[in-house]
């Protein structure tokens, strides 16, 4: 028996008809990625065999642009080149909502901040330390990443940092870093941190406005709290 692709099934059935006939926003995600990998195998179609991957991570998109190249190949009917199309697909799902935060760099809230750096840090397995440079208006000049650690510290040079604000004739800058274990609550070494970035800012009149620590699903603000 062939693997049943995508063109021999039914009109009904068929995912790219129904995109151009109905629109994208009427296919589910499972027929989206059937629509990446084109084809099923022996005992299921494309889109089943994309329902059972799904299920496989409780049908969350973020969870399945977890998944290593190796880990997705254990699907029956997925090989390689399926495997690197959902990869891909999903990849570029992720830059266009980093795009889409740049398209607003005013920061007026700690929910701005979340929303912008959220997607980038917010689901990795180590710890990143990121640092955002505004001008008088609150508008993001520059975003960079300060350092990059382990499972659960990383290391800030502050004077890295401020260099790069002088640079960057930043007035106010906002710093912030995920914690891979999910965890909002601020280490005491968070709080040292935070404290000696703000002295030293106080010193070159570059104003710390917030700390944040970012998971994938929440985050913490130290301004918000009040313990800035």
């Amino acid at each position: 028996m062939e693997h049943r692709t995508i063109k021999s099934w039914a009109i009904d059935d068929r995912p790219r008809e129904k995109l151009i006939a109905k629109g994208k926003t009427l296919l589910s995600n499972a027929e989206l990625i059937a629509i990446l990998i084109g084809s099923g195998n022996r005992s299921e179609s494309a889109v089943a065999l994309s329902q059972r991957i799904l299920q496989s991570v409780n049908d969350n998109l973020s969870e399945l642009a977890k998944l290593p190249l190796e880990q997705l190949t254990k699907f029956n009917g997925i090989g390689e080149a399926k495997a690197i199309a959902i990869i891909t697909g999903l990849e570029l799902g992720k830059r266009r909502q980093l795009e889409t935060a740049l398209e607003k760099p005013k920061i007026t809230s700690s929910k701005d901040v979340c929303n912008l750096m959220q997607p980038i840090i917010g689901d990795l397995a180590h710890e990143e330390f990121w640092v955002l440079f505004l001008n008088n208006s609150n508008k993001v000049l520059a975003k960079n990443q300060i350092s990059k650690g382990g499972l659960t510290a990383t290391i800030v040079d502050v004077r890295l940092l401020f260099k790069k604000a002088l640079e960057m004739a930043a007035v106010g800058i906002l710093v912030c870093h995920n914690h891979p274990s999910g965890k909002l609550q601020p280490s005491i070494s968070d709080k040292q941190l935070t404290q000696k970035i703000k002295e030293a800012g106080f010193t070159l009149d570059i104003k710390l406005l917030d700390h944040l620590i970012i998971t994938e699903k929440a985050y913490f603000s130290f301004a918000d709290e009040g313990i800035l």
